[in-house]
């Protein structure tokens, strides 16, 4: 389902999603109002990407939104004045949620705005993203904590970690030759291109 947003005190315009080349939205998916989905992103049956409070919800180049992901925020906007506390900036734009590209969200991957998720970053299953920065290249191992931190480019996150300190991100391992999930990413993207790709002619 991809639809607009609905016009509100927090959400003066209504918004229709724009989706890029060889994207495919499943049709159990939703996507609604103000979302910037980039080329070749498969958004999986279940996922939710709700631009209806916080706004923009931007997914970048060759991402994967998985099943049951859930991409939203806090409202950035109030009778017509922005929240800003509730933005984050990435390349001088402001957005509620950006997702850089070659990103993966694995399975029922909670993404709450404010929130960044950089480039080339792998984000594990039932991981809680919430008011944080995170990296490029790095890899978030499945049912981990985010809230309130920065997570510096090429770490890594242990499973289970709730990491609400800005002292323990900043000790967060750095992933080495021989971290076992190193290349994890590189796979998933793979996997999840070509079905972006496959599903989209199917349905033509």
């Amino acid at each position: 389902m991809i639809e607009k947003n609905v016009k509100t005190d927090f959400s003066s315009k209504i918004s229709e999603p724009v989706i890029g080349t060889g994207t495919f939205v499943h049709p159990l998916a939703a996507v609604i109002g103000n979302v910037i989905l980039g080329n070749n992103v498969m958004v999986a049956p279940t996922a939710s990407v709700r631009g209806d409070e916080g706004q923009p919800l931007h997914v970048g180049d060759d991402s994967n939104v998985q099943d049951g992901v859930v991409i939203h925020a806090l409202e950035t906007e109030l009778d017509g004045k922005p929240v800003d506390k509730n933005l984050m900036e990435v390349d001088g734009k402001k957005y509620a949620v950006y997702v850089g590209s070659r990103v993966s969200l694995a399975h029922q991957v909670h993404i709450h705005g404010p929130a960044v998720v950089m480039d080339d970053t792998f984000v594990g299953m039932k991981v809680l993203v919430f008011k944080s920065f995170i990296g490029k290249n790095c890899v978030i191992e499945p049912g981990v904590i985010l809230m309130g931190v920065k997570v510096d480019d090429g770490r890594y996150v242990p499973a289970g970690s709730v990491i609400k300190r800005q002292l323990d991100a900043d000790a967060l391992p750095v992933i080495t030759p021989d971290y076992p999930l190193k290349d994890m990413n590189k796979g998933v993207l793979h996997v999840n291109k070509a079905l972006a790709k496959g599903y989209s002619a199917a349905a033509k």
